[in-house]
């Protein structure tokens, strides 16, 4: 069957780049709209399987309009857009559209295609290779969050009916991260080899990168650096996490406190957001924080907090539960007990801490929240609800 790519531009010299790019190829059908897309009739664009949408993105009127058709159009077809120029405010603003892609001009030829190709599946083969992804954000140092991340990939590994559900864990702390350490395996991950040339990341190099723990969970570390502070093309972490969630059942994000110009693709991206800190008052005050910044940074994101290592005890002056839900308001999810023995032999053994101890409190805690909300999450996506968008979105 043809593919029909449908282009809305203002611009004759893109009109006539996309007519000659896509115009000599038989399996490619391409329709023009000229014209601002405030006129686009959102009926010409079905039977679509790519559209191509040529905004100017300094025009807040412009990026309303795509806003409006975005919301019009639903799960399909996937829509590029095109930008004059690269600006963070616009990046974000896209990502919170759901737009598939977005390229800078100029664009070439082959930018343009191999873009079109890789955004044009159908609904169905997107919805079924999609990942569900669980992100843990530290509010303050030390609160735990690698401890969690790697207890919550051992729980959806073995969450599957029928054996284990395909899950992978991915540390984000190039720098400082632990989680190869915990599970006592080697981190493989090499990020100068895939920096000059992201494109090169593909499924095969991928399996080289992975490091397998016994009990088949999948991990994506790199070596530790803690005397260098890199900060990585965003192009390589969110091909590397697009590729990721189109390959496994269940993604775990263990991320560092640092900020950098991919967290946002990360949060964005992301089925549930988990800030972790610890019972303190300066811990609850951060979390806050943190909360409040994100929610304003990124319309639609709705992170919840959970307080690590708490320690409830009835005669004590310290901070109690009823004290914590005041201080973090509507965002705190649940805590997380403290028994700091086992966890420190769980992590000296590389083992998770149900082989240490089985029916353990910690693991019976994350249970309630992890498992129920990853049933839920698969169970909205298996009844057609919203599309996630990918991860990945291209600059030049």
């Amino acid at each position: 069957m043809q593919a029909k790519v449908v282009v809305l531009t203002a611009d004759p010299a893109f009109e006539d780049s996309a007519r000659s790019t896509f115009g000599a190829s038989a399996q490619v059908g391409l329709d023009v709209i000229r014209g601002q897309l405030a006129d686009v009739d959102v009926a010409a664009l079905q039977g679509a399987t790519v559209v191509v949408a040529d905004l100017d993105a300094a025009d807040a009127g412009e990026l309303s309009a795509l806003e409006r058709m975005m919301t019009r159009l639903g799960n399909w077809p996937p829509v590029v857009a095109i930008t004059q120029s690269f600006q963070e405010g616009v990046a974000r603003r896209l990502m919170q559209m759901r737009v598939a892609d977005f390229l800078v001009k100029p664009v070439s030829p082959l930018e343009l295609v191999r873009t079109c190709a890789r955004v044009a599946k159908s609904p169905v083969e997107s919805e079924t290779t999609e990942a569900q992804i669980f992100t843990f954000l530290p509010a303050v140092g030390g609160a735990g969050v690698t401890t969690l991340a790697v207890q919550t990939a051992m729980l959806l590994l073995n969450s599957g009916t029928r054996g284990k559900s395909s899950t992978c864990l991915v540390d984000l702390d190039f720098q400082h991260g632990a989680c190869a350490d915990y599970l006592d395996i080697e981190p493989r991950l090499n990020l100068n080899e895939i920096e000059p040339r992201p494109e090169r990341l593909d499924r095969q190099l991928l399996e080289v990168m992975l490091s397998q723990h016994p009990s088949g969970l999948a991990v994506i570390a790199a070596p530790n650096r803690p005397a260098e502070m890199r900060s990585f093309d965003p192009d390589v972490v969110t091909r590397l996490l697009d590729l990721v969630s189109s390959h496994f059942d269940y993604v775990v994000f263990d991320m560092p406190r640092t900020w950098f110009s991919w967290t946002d693709s990360v949060l964005l991206g992301s089925n549930k957001l988990f800030v972790v800190s610890e019972t303190t008052v300066p811990g609850l005050r951060q979390a806050k924080q943190l909360v409040e910044a994100i929610r304003e940074r990124l319309e639609g994101v709705e992170p919840r907090v959970i307080i690590n290592r708490h320690v409830q005890k009835v005669f004590s002056s310290g901070l109690r539960r009823g004290d914590i839900q005041q201080a973090i308001g509507d965002a705190y999810l649940t805590s997380i007990p403290n028994d700091y023995a086992l966890v420190r032999e769980a992590i000296d053994r590389g083992v998770p801490l149900e082989e240490v101890k089985k029916g353990n409190k910690i693991t019976l805690q994350l249970k309630k929240i992890i498992l129920s909300q990853g049933q839920a999450a698969a169970a909205k996506n298996a009844a057609g609800a919203e599309k996630k968008f990918k991860l990945s979105w291209a600059r030049s």
